[in-house]
C-alpha cells in the first residue's frame, strides 16, 4: 500500500481521526441479524407454467445454444460431452439437471470477523450495498464523478448499518484511482473499514487472484483453511442475448475451483437484450444462468452457486432500462419459482429507475425489495444506495433504503404475527372493557417500549410539530444521518501483523504493475 494512501486511512481512523465528530451520536438501529422469511412465496405461475418456462430454456440450451467466448470453458464443455460449434456451446436437459443437482441448496460465507457469517439459502435474505455506479449524488454537492473518498464513505456506510450483511462490489467507482490498481486500493479499504463478507469482481486473472489473497491475509487464514469453505464471493453477468464473455468465467471458474461463491445474474431487459413478454424474458435468462452453472458445477462439483435475476422492462419510448415496475416484480416473483424448482439459492435486487432519492425512487425501490420478498430471494443486490438505473449511488437514498430495510427486518420477526395467548390478549380486552383505552393497561406497559418498529429516518409526527422544528425533508434528514455516521465512524479492529501483511501485499501488486490494461 503506498504511503499516502496508508495515511490517509490512518488519520481518518480512530477517535482522533475526525474533528467533526458529533458529541453523543447515536442512532437507534436494529442489531444485526441475518433476517429469515418466514413467508410463503408469492408464485404467479402454476406447476405447468414452470414447466413451460423449464422446458423453454433447455430447448434454448439443446437446440440454439449459447456462446461462451472463454477457450477453456469450450475445451471443458468438450470434454463433458456437450456439442460445440465454434464458440456455440449445447449442452442436453440430463446434462443440465445433473449438473444443478450437484449445486448445494444452501451455503454459509464467513468473513474476517466471523461473527459476520451469512447463510444464502434455507429461507435467508441478506442485503448487499449499492455495487458498481459511475457516480454519485448527495444534496450538498450534486452529481458528480465516484472518486476514492467517496468509496471510502459507502464503506463506511455499509459497516454502520445492521442491515446491510454484506459489502458488495465498489458502492461507487473511485475513478481517481487506475484501474490497473484500483481494486488493489479498493478491496484493501473494504477489509479494513469493514468486517462483513467482501466481493471480488470477476473481470481479469490479476484482479480476481489478488482479491482472494488479499480476503484471506484479512481473515489470518492457511491457505488451506481458505480453500475449505466460502469467505468471499463473486457475481457475474452474462451478456444478453445468449452469450457469456471471457473474463467473467474465467473469474468464476477461479473462484468455484476454490470453492468460493459464485453467483451467476443474467441481465435480461425485454423488450431490448431479451423477448418483449416477461415469461420469453423469463426463459432466457434461466437458459444463461444455468449454461454457466452447469460449467462450473461440471469444473468443481458441490461449488456454492446461485442464480440471480436482473430481469426488467425497457422504456419503449426510449429505450432505457426500467426498474420497480410492475414487470419487473412479476420477473422477480416468477425466477423464485424456478430457483426453488431447481434447488438453487436466488439473487435479486433493491433498484429504482429515479435520479434523486425522492417519491420516485422510493416506490419504486420499495416495488423492487418487495419482490424479493415475495419471490423467497435470499441475496439483495443493491439493496441501499442505488439510482438512475445504477449510474449513480447516493448516501441519502442509502440511509432511506436502510429505513425500509429494517421495516422488512421487521415485518420478518414472530412478534408481527404470534398468536400465543399472550397475543391474543383477551385479559386486556376484558381489563379494559367497552370504551377504554389500552395506553395504562398492564399488557401495554410491559410491551410499549418494543411492540412497534421505531423509525430511523422517519418523522411521525403531526404537521405542526414538524413545521415548529424547522419543516426539514426526509433526503434533509438523511443528510444529517448520513454525515453524523461518517464524522464520527470508527472501523472495526483488525489485528496490527494481519494489516501489515496486507499493507505488504498491495505495496507488492503496485511495484509489479497490479492488473494489466491498455492505457
Amino acid at each position: 500500500m503506498s504511503d499516502e494512501a496508508t495515511g490517509r486511512r490512518q488519520r481518518h481512523g480512530g477517535r482522533g481521526g475526525n474533528a467533526r465528530r458529533t458529541p453523543g451520536f447515536h442512532l437507534d438501529q436494529m442489531p444485526w441479524r441475518i433476517p429469515f422469511n418466514p413467508d410463503r412465496p408469492t408464485e404467479p405461475i402454476d406447476a405447468e407454467g414452470v414447466q413451460a418456462i423449464h422446458k423453454g430454456a433447455m430447448h434454448i440450451l439443446s437446440e440454439i445454444g449459447i456462446e461462451f467466448l472463454n477457450d477453456e470453458a469450450l475445451q471443458i464443455f468438450r470434454e463433458a460431452g456437450c456439442r460445440v460449434d465454434g464458440i456455440t456451446v449445447r449442452m442436453d436437459e440430463d446434462f443440465i439437471m445433473e449438473m444443478v443437482r450437484r449445486a448445494p441448496a444452501s451455503f454459509t460465507i464467513t468473513p474476517r470477523n466471523p461473527a459476520r457469517q451469512i447463510t444464502i439459502g434455507d429461507g435467508h435474505m441478506v442485503f448487499i450495498n449499492v455495487s458498481s455506479p459511475p457516480n454519485s449524488w448527495d444534496i450538498k454537492r450534486g452529481k458528480r464523478p465516484g472518486d476514492f473518498e467517496t468509496f471510502r464513505d459507502f464503506m463506511k456506510l455499509t459497516q454502520f448499518f445492521n442491515c446491510i450483511h454484506v459489502a458488495g462490489g465498489y458502492p461507487v467507482e473511485p475513478v481517481d484511482i487506475h484501474p490497473a490498481v484500483r481494486h488493489l486500493d479498493c478491496v484493501a479499504e473494504k477489509l479494513i473499514l469493514t468486517d462483513k463478507v467482501c466481493h471480488a469482481y470477476s473481470l481479469g486473472r490479476e484482479r480476481v487472484e489478488d482479491v482472494m489473497e488479499m480476503v484471506r491475509i484479512a481473515g489470518g487464514l492457511r491457505h488451506e483453511d481458505f480453500d475449505a469453505s466460502p469467505r468471499l464471493y463473486t457475481n457475474i453477468n452474462s451478456v444478453s442475448p445468449l452469450k457469456h464473455d471471457f473474463p467473467m468465467i474465467d473469474g468464476a471458474l477461479r473462484l468455484a475451483r476454490r470453492k468460493q461463491a459464485v453467483i451467476v445474474t443474467p441481465f435480461t431487459l425485454a423488450g431490448a437484450m431479451a423477448p418483449v413478454t416477461m415469461a420469453g424474458a423469463v426463459t432466457l435468462s434461466i437458459a444463461e444462468g444455468l449454461a454457466a452453472i452447469a460449467l462450473l458445477q461440471y469444473v468443481s462439483p458441490g461449488c456454492p452457486v446461485g442464480i440471480g435475476t436482473f430481469t426488467s422492462n425497457v422504456d419503449m419510448r426510449s429505450g432505457a432500462p426500467a426498474f420497480g415496475t410492475p414487470e419487473y416484480m412479476r420477473a422477480t416473483q416468477i425466477t423464485g419459482q424456478l430457483a426453488r424448482f431447481y434447488g438453487l439459492p436466488l439473487r435479486s435486487s433493491g433498484v429504482c429507475t429515479a435520479n434523486v432519492p425522492d417519491a420516485q425512487a422510493m416506490w419504486e425501490t420499495s416495488n423492487s425489495l418487495w419482490a424479493a420478498v415475495q419471490s423467497g430471494s435470499n441475496m439483495v443486490y443493491h439493496a441501499a444506495g442505488w439510482l438512475e438505473g445504477g449510474l449513480i449511488a447516493s448516501p441519502e437514498k442509502f440511509v432511506m433504503d436502510c429505513e425500509v430495510l429494517q421495516m422488512i427486518q421487521r415485518y420478518f420477526e414472530p412478534a408481527t404475527y404470534a398468536t400465543t395467548p399472550e397475543d391474543i390478549a383477551l385479559d386486556a380486552v376484558k381489563q379494559v372493557g367497552a370504551g377504554g383505552h389500552y395506553f395504562g393497561c398492564e399488557h401495554t406497559q410491559a410491551r410499549y417500549t418494543n411492540a412497534f418498529y421505531s423509525p430511523i429516518v422517519s418523522d411521525w409526527r403531526n404537521y405542526e410539530a414538524w413545521q415548529a422544528d424547522g419543516a426539514v425533508e426526509t433526503p434533509e434528514r438523511a443528510h444529517r444521518i448520513y454525515r453524523d455516521i461518517i464524522d464520527n465512524f470508527e472501523a472495526p479492529a483488525m489485528d496490527v501483523a494481519i494489516r501489515e501483511e496486507l499493507d505488504s501485499f498491495v505495496t507488492r501488486r503496485k511495484a509489479e504493475g497490479g492488473a494489466p490494461t491498455d492505457f
